[in-house]
């Protein structure tokens, strides 16, 4: 555990974003004293629907307890249940969840400068961006500059799928919920930084909720009959960073891996 704690520790300093940039972006509410008001009524777009955009990370999770040595509680999905529950794994997702955890998480694909997946690239102490379109809604990530299209013109989801780390996204409103359907994954990415495991069988559905101006819920539901013995839910708050704006990041990790390999 200490070496598993030391490894996490070294990773997540390469991963921790620090914004420098510092503007007055306008139409953003402000409280008496001039700073962004976070609490201020949900924006809408010209049709009704709330408006999503904005710069967004994610809340540390109410489950998980204090900080251990490089570990930290938004690294891992099972925060981000209910209270009571955990991750559904079946005997083949618990044999490989436990070699990830075995092996320092040497194989995890951003050490390689792979992306982060669905969720785990909203929960590392990075932004994402959201742009809205009439017909399609953006997600840009900041690290490694990555983005991730929702369709929202109407369109189904694909019966010839071309795995993708992203996955291809269908999206439509629920009332005041952006409801996003996800498949076609390939099956490289992790769920999140602990090794949870997916297949390309994955489907993933995202309720999208900004419960005022500078907070955002996601609901996120995994079905993955591979690793999983039934579908589960975990819920995911995320804060507004205002005043600030998404900055270059570029992964050179690759000169590195000769020494991710000598921990395997």
């Amino acid at each position: 555990m200490v070496l598993r704690s030391l490894f996490l520790a070294v990773l997540m300093t390469s991963a921790a974003g620090a914004q420098w940039f510092h503007v007055t972006v306008p139409g953003t509410p402000r409280t008496p004293d001039g700073k962004p008001n976070l609490t201020a009524p949900t924006p809408r777009l010209a049709d009704g629907h709330p408006d999503l955009s904005g710069i967004w990370s994610s809340s540390r999770p109410a489950r998980g307890g204090a900080d251990k040595a490089g570990e930290n509680p938004s690294y891992d999905l099972n925060n981000y249940l209910p209270e009571g529950q955990t991750i559904p794994l079946n005997a083949e997702g618990k044999a490989l969840y436990q070699h990830r955890l075995d092996t320092f998480g040497v194989e995890r694909p951003t050490n390689w400068c792979m992306p982060h997946g669905i969720p785990d690239a909203m929960l590392i102490p990075m932004n994402y961006k959201i742009v809205q379109t009439p017909g399609m809604t953006a997600i840009l990530y900041e690290e490694f500059n990555h983005y991730r299209q929702i369709f929202t013109d109407g369109r189904s989801l694909p019966k010839d799928q071309n795995p993708a780390w992203f996955g291809y996204s269908v999206g439509k409103w629920d009332g005041d919920t952006f409801v996003v359907d996800t498949v076609g994954f390939n099956d490289q990415t992790w769920l999140d930084n602990y090794g949870h495991p997916h297949s390309e069988g994955l489907h993933a559905t995202e309720r999208f909720t900004r419960t005022d101006f500078g907070h955002l819920k996601i609901d996120l539901t995994v079905d993955d009959p591979k690793y999983y013995t039934k579908p589960f839910t975990a819920t995911i708050q995320f804060r507004m960073n205002a005043d600030t704006e998404m900055i270059e990041n570029i992964c050179e990790n690759e000169r590195d891996q000769s020494h991710y390999l000598k921990v395997k």
